[in-house]
C-alpha cells in the first residue's frame, strides 16, 4: 500500500501505466548502469549495447503485456462493482486457484449473492404490510403492473372491520393488532389461491379477484363473515367482530373508477347498519 500511495504522483488517473513506469525503471536501471560502467572503462560495445537495450525493451513490452493481462479480474471486480451503484452487483466468472485474483472474484460473488438477497428482503418490505403479511397498497400495484391485460378482468372488494376503534379503545391496541393479523390470516384461507389480498390502510382491506364475477367475490366474502361468526377474532360485547364490504367489476383500465365504485358500496353498506356485502349495482 505504500508504495501504491509513493507512486500516485505518476500518472495518477492510471495503474497501468504506474506499472509500465515501475517495470521501465526496474529493467533499464541494470542495463544504464553497465553501460555506464563500460563507457567509463573503455569496453563499451555499442552494437552489443544497442542489441542488449532492444532486448530489454521487448522483455519489458512482454513483461508489461502479462502484467495487463493478469490485472483482467481486477478489471471485472471494478466494473460489478461499480455497477453496484445501480442497486445491484452483477456476479463475475469464478476462477480456480486460491491466489489474490480468484479470492478477489470469489469476494464479489459473495457481495453479490449477499446484495441480491438484501435487495430481495428490501423489495419484500416495501411491498409487504408488516403487521399482517399481505400487500400493502404499494405492493398489490406492482403486482398488478406485472399482469397481462386479459389477467386483470375481475371483482373487486373493499373491506371494512366494523367499530374497529372500539376493539382498540376497550381491549387495547396489541388485540387490535392481532385482531388485523387473524383477519388477514382468516382471508388467505378462504380466498382462491390466484386472489390478491392486500391492506388498504387501518381496517381496511382489499381483495382482488381476478377473472371472477361479482357473485363469486361475495360468496367468497360470505364464507368469510361466516368464519368469523363461528370463530370470533374478538367481541364487543356479546356480539362478536364482523366486516362491511363493498364489491364492483374491475379491469386494469378502470381499477380507480372500481376502486371509488366498491368505496361507494362500502360506505352504504355501513350506512345500512354494518355486517353486510353491498355490490355496486345495487345502489342504483
Amino acid at each position: 500500500m505504500r508504495l501504491y500511495l509513493a507512486s500516485s504522483f505518476i500518472f495518477p488517473r492510471s495503474l497501468q501505466m504506474r506499472l509500465f513506469a515501475l517495470c521501465f525503471v526496474a529493467t533499464h536501471l541494470p542495463l544504464l548502469a553497465f553501460i555506464a560502467w563500460a563507457a567509463a572503462t573503455g569496453r563499451l560495445d555499442f552494437t552489443g549495447a544497442a542489441v542488449v537495450t532492444g532486448a530489454t525493451l521487448v522483455g519489458m513490452l512482454v513483461a508489461v503485456g502479462g502484467i495487463y493481462a493478469l490485472l483482467a479480474p481486477i478489471h471485472l471486480a471494478v466494473r460489478a462493482l461499480n455497477d453496484a451503484e445501480h442497486g445491484q452487483i452483477p456476479p463475475v466468472p469464478a476462477i480456480t486457484g486460491t491466489d489474490l485474483a480468484a479470492r478477489l472474484l470469489a469476494g464479489v460473488n459473495r457481495a453479490a449473492e449477499v446484495t441480491a438477497e438484501r435487495m430481495r428482503a428490501l423489495s419484500r418490505e416495501a411491498s409487504i404490510d408488516p403487521l399482517t403479511g399481505v400487500f400493502n397498497r404499494r405492493g398489490l400495484q406492482v403486482h398488478l403492473d406485472t399482469l397481462a391485460e386479459r389477467q386483470t378482468v375481475g371483482a373487486l372488494a373493499l373491506v371494512d372491520l366494523d367499530h374497529f376503534k372500539m376493539i382498540n379503545d376497550q381491549l387495547g391496541h396489541h388485540t387490535g393488532d392481532r385482531v388485523l393479523h387473524d383477519f388477514a390470516r382468516t382471508v388467505m384461507a378462504v380466498v382462491r389461491r390466484t386472489d390478491m389480498v392486500a391492506r388498504w390502510g387501518g381496517e381496511e382491506f382489499l381483495i382482488y379477484f381476478p377473472g371472477a364475477t361479482e357473485a363469486v367475490a361475495q360468496t367468497v366474502l360470505m364464507r368469510i363473515a361466516e368464519r368469523l361468526r363461528t370463530t370470533p377474532l374478538a367481541r364487543l360485547g356479546d356480539r362478536p367482530l364482523t366486516f362491511s364490504a363493498g364489491t364492483t367489476a374491475v379491469s386494469r383500465a378502470t381499477f380507480d373508477e372500481a376502486m371509488r365504485r366498491a368505496d361507494s358500496a362500502l360506505y352504504e353498506a355501513k350506512r345500512r347498519g354494518r355486517a353486510r356485502i353491498l355490490s355496486n349495482a345495487e345502489l342504483g
